[in-house]
């Protein structure tokens, strides 16, 4: 069978041809924020940009390249955009029915200022929502939830994603810190420590940035104790659990405690002026319900978060794994003609190693079936009817098709690059900045989860390559590894997938580049500080780690 291996460097100059692999992502960020285009559209231009470079200055065959589009196409469709359908289905049912208007009266009765609301579920219920599933579940419920109490589509939709800089490094019950240990041999614990110095500051700001973007300097002053009490309590949970317990719970327990906290002072306090978004919205009057009623209402939410971490456990996914009593219910196809037919090159690999391309299709242990599953019980608990219930799937299909597409043209692009190795390539190029590599090694993993949307795959993409770089200028490898993931999270606010997710759970499909350029500016501004950190950690206070 004919071989291919990688080249990273094919205009034999690193930074030119760093240069060349990083047109498609320029060319991506400008038809966002300057030319404004359509996110699929946006994305169909970027994917034929990979694709020519990756023939032309790559040297890559062709027909890998198409099996490397058709793989990550396939990818966006499942498990992604199963995942976005039924999350959003779920939305759906809760508002046609009726229980939100019960959902709101129950947010409303704890505080009806809108500031504190926004901490409660755009903070953290996302952040809980986070911890329990990823993968986009929780930007899409949160986001829908905040446009049903009267935030703006797309300002709802910003806040989710800033808000994810606090919890997306431990998402689905901490996967990416795990891949990473995985990918470098570093034990868990050490990364998740690691973590513990990078990662809760920036989660103790998140709160403040996110009432200053909603109501400037003013609301920070208006409720700063509880902005106190949130950020603060949610950050301490957070080191504490990442530390002495691991990775896996950090997001549950620091959303549980930060929303008990929260819950408990608004009994207590209240702001002296309360706060209502003036966008135009009648003033919502919240009804009389009985904790019976509210109980119903959020069930949707309870059932998702109890499945779905079912789903997420160890002893449910070693039901699937090889070997396991379940696993002929995994589908996993071979990619014919790219499975194994690309090689990836040192240092990108200790070694040439063959690039596995499988599609899973893992029917029962998909996340979205779980959340699937949540949707029927929620039928039925709802007695909702079978033609309201068609009208629901259609009218979800339909206003989630553009964004569909989007993600399957941005993944198509992620795979090319990732199987061209032009990725690679930016990787490599950073690596060679020496003792200054400490403060780009958070650009890699924010590079990484911008291509791929994910920071698992991003630590699965470049954490071996942190790790031999680290070796190489004699700094901590466990640190870089570490700022693999917490530069990646930083990425995350604004990487096509998570913006394409977050636009439609709004019901803005199309309107991709408007929330690109309102959540750029944040997402570098929170990558810069991580990268400062990060080198401070390297070579000033290296005594912590």
């Amino acid at each position: 069978m004919d071989i291919w291996t990688q080249t990273y460097d094919p205009l034999h100059n690193l930074w030119l041809s760093a240069f060349v692999s990083a047109i498609p992502i320029i060319f991506f960020v400008i038809t966002l924020t300057i030319l404004r285009l359509k996110g699929y559209i946006a994305a169909l231009f970027t994917l034929l940009i990979a694709l020519v470079i990756s023939i032309f200055v790559y040297h890559m065959p062709f027909h890998l390249i198409l099996g490397a589009a058709g793989f990550g196409f396939a990818y966006g469709l499942w498990p992604i955009a199963w995942i976005v359908v039924t999350a959003v289905l779920l939305y759906k049912i809760t508002v046609k029915t009726g229980k939100f208007d019960i959902i709101r009266s129950s947010i409303i009765s704890i505080s009806d200022d809108q500031r504190l609301q926004l901490l409660l579920i755009g903070f953290s219920f996302n952040a809980f929502l986070e911890g329990a599933s990823g993968f986009g579940v929780p930007i899409a419920i949160s986001a829908a939830l905040l446009v049903e109490l009267g935030f703006k589509p797309l300002q709802a939709a910003t806040l989710c994603l800033i808000a994810n800089a606090a919890s997306g490094a431990f998402g689905a019950m901490g996967i990416p810190v795990i891949v990473a240990g995985q990918v470098s041999d570093i034990d868990k614990l050490v990364l998740s420590k690691i973590l513990g110095i990078q990662l809760p500051i920036i989660s103790f700001l998140v709160p403040f940035l996110m009432i200053w973007i909603l109501d400037g300097f003013r609301g920070v002053k208006e409720i700063f104790p509880a902005l106190l009490v949130v950020g603060g309590s949610y950050a301490v949970a957070q080191y504490l659990t990442i530390t002495f317990i691991g990775p896996e719970l950090a997001n549950i327990i620091s959303a549980l405690i930060s929303m008990g906290a929260l819950t408990l002072f608004s009994k207590f306090w209240k702001p002296k002026n309360i706060f209502h978004l003036n966008n135009g919205a009648k003033t919502y009057r919240p009804k009389r319900v009985t904790i019976g009623q509210i109980i119903k209402a959020w069930s949707p939410f309870y059932i998702l978060t109890i499945l779905v971490s079912i789903w997420s456990s160890k002893a449910f996914k070693h039901l699937f794994d090889k070997g396991g009593p379940l696993e002929f219910l995994i589908t996993k196809i071979k990619i014919p003609g790219l499975h194994q037919h690309v090689l990836i090159a040192p240092p990108i690999a200790k070694e040439l190693t063959p690039y596995d391309a499988v599609f899973k299709l893992d029917w029962l242990s998909s996340t979205g079936t779980a959340i699937f599953i949540s949707v029927i019980l929620t039928l039925l608990l709802f007695r909702v009817n079978m033609r309201t219930t068609v009208h629901l799937v259609k009218e979800t299909l339909l206003e989630l098709w553009k964004p569909i597409l989007t993600i399957g043209f941005v993944l198509a692009f992620a795979y090319i690059a990732n199987y061209s190795g032009t990725s690679s390539t930016l990787g490599l190029a950073l690596s060679k900045t020496g003792k200054l590599f400490p403060f780009f090694s958070p650009v890699l993993g924010w590079i990484g989860v911008f291509l791929t949307g994910s920071v698992v795959a991003n630590n699965a993409l470049f954490g071996h390559l942190q790790l031999v770089t680290a070796q190489q200028i004699g700094t901590s490898p466990a640190l870089l590894v570490a700022a693999n993931t917490s530069g990646g999270v930083m990425g995350k606010l604004l990487s096509p997938q998570s913006v394409t997710i977050a636009t439609a759970a709004v019901g803005e499909a199309g309107n991709e580049s408007s929330l690109f350029r309102l959540t750029l500016k944040y997402s570098l501004a929170l990558l810069f500080i991580t990268c400062i950190y990060t080198y401070l950690l390297a070579y000033v206070f290296r005594f912590l780690l």
